[in-house]
């Protein structure tokens, strides 16, 4: 079955064709947005309109990364009204994201009509949480009457680098037990145990957890309230602010990119310098919860932009946790920039690895499973 991957982010798409009962990649790439926001949805029409006369590589199914799904879906959903009415619902916790995968669904209806389309949602891979881990401590009745809970996201990232740890590590299918990096513009953590998710960073919004690009992470909430009982910002200001103006950005001054970061610090800017060490003091803490959450780890995972490309960083994560079990090669390190390999000493009790994401493959073979079942 030829599946059409749509991966709708913030700021670009990703896409591509697989020949899933071939486990083959027929084609693929990514539209980046410019200033002009129209302008990236032109590129999809072109897109799907190029892929419509292409004969041989027409897709038979499409499916679509939705980061949102909120109590409503633990696996990937066939879509319909009531399936695109539950994504609309569930906008306002993913303002970013859930509108432009509605966009996306909307525009491959009108160039694919009859085509059958699947909805594979980030949230999802989370809804093995137990209450202990999506419960917040606030009075019970606001998660009865408004669902407000942990639901945590890059759920199709975690999902594939804990299938693919597994196989490195010479370990059945759904046994990976360990701790998995997606670092990024957003960032999150996942403890997985037995290859199902237990807890995660990310909350009932994209925004809680760990530093991110233009993202906060976990405050003291008396922050928010002191913020937004100010005048000059308000309750949008402060959405705006914790959203779009923090993480990277907002501590360096100078940019929410790391490599720009990183590029400042060594010129001797010294906020850029802080700026990385708060990222990395954040995921080194965020991986010792984990591992307390776990007990003990098979291994921990990087993914992500900066998971699978930013060396140094990850040196600065995990290059002091020899008390927990993790030993680092730094040579191997080096070696493994946007590279699949091991990145710990030959005998390290924890093992660590780099594993770049490939969602867009997860979202095909959800897919295919769907409309098979059907």
């Amino acid at each position: 079955m030829k599946v059409l991957s749509l991966n709708c982010g913030s700021s670009s798409i990703r896409w591509g064709l697989f020949d899933v009962s071939r486990e083959v990649e027929l084609a693929a790439g990514k539209l980046e947005e410019s200033d002009v926001a129209s302008e990236i949805w032109l590129k999809v029409e072109d897109l799907l309109s190029n892929l419509a006369r292409s004969g041989e590589d027409l897709p038979e199914v499409i499916g679509h990364r939705v980061v949102h799904g909120g109590e409503h879906f633990a696996n990937a959903a066939l879509i319909d009204d009531g399936v695109t009415a539950a994504i609309e619902a569930a906008s306002p916790l993913a303002p970013a994201h859930n509108p432009k995968s509605l966009r996306g669904i909307r525009e491959a209806q009108k160039v694919f009509p009859r085509l059958p389309q699947v909805a594979v949602f980030d949230t999802a891979f989370h809804q093995s949480m137990p209450p202990e881990a999506y419960v917040y401590p606030i009075p019970y009745a606001f998660y009865e009457r408004d669902r407000i809970r942990r639901y945590g996201f890059h759920g199709t990232s975690h999902h594939f680098v804990s299938e693919r740890a597994a196989e490195m590590l010479g370990k059945p299918a759904g046994s990976f037990t360990g701790v998995t990096c997606h670092l990024g513009n957003g960032s999150s953590i996942a403890a997985i145990r037995d290859g199902r998710s237990v807890d995660t960073s990310m909350g009932w919004t994209p925004l809680e957890g760990l530093m991110m690009g233009t993202r906060s992470g976990d405050l003291d909430p008396a922050i928010v309230l002191e913020l937004a009982s100010r005048n000059e910002l308000g309750v949008e200001g402060v959405a705006n602010l914790l959203n779009r103006e923090s993480g990277l950005l907002g501590v360096s001054g100078v940019s929410s990119d790391l490599r720009v970061v990183e590029n400042a610090a060594a010129e001797g800017v010294s906020r850029a310098q802080l700026a990385l060490d708060v990222f990395a003091h954040r995921v080194r803490r965020g991986i010792g919860a984990a591992l307390g959450v776990l007990g003990g780890a098979d291994a921990i995972v990087f993914t992500g932009g900066i998971g699978e490309h930013a060396t140094r960083m990850r040196e600065r994560v995990v290059g002091s946790l020899d008390g927990l079990g993790v030993l680092f090669d730094p040579e191997a390190n080096r070696r493994c920039d946007g590279r699949e390999g091991f990145i710990s000493s030959a005998d390290s009790p924890i093992a660590i690895l780099v594993i770049p994401s490939r969602e867009e493959w997860i979202i095909a073979r959800e897919t295919e499973a769907v409309v098979s079942a059907r």
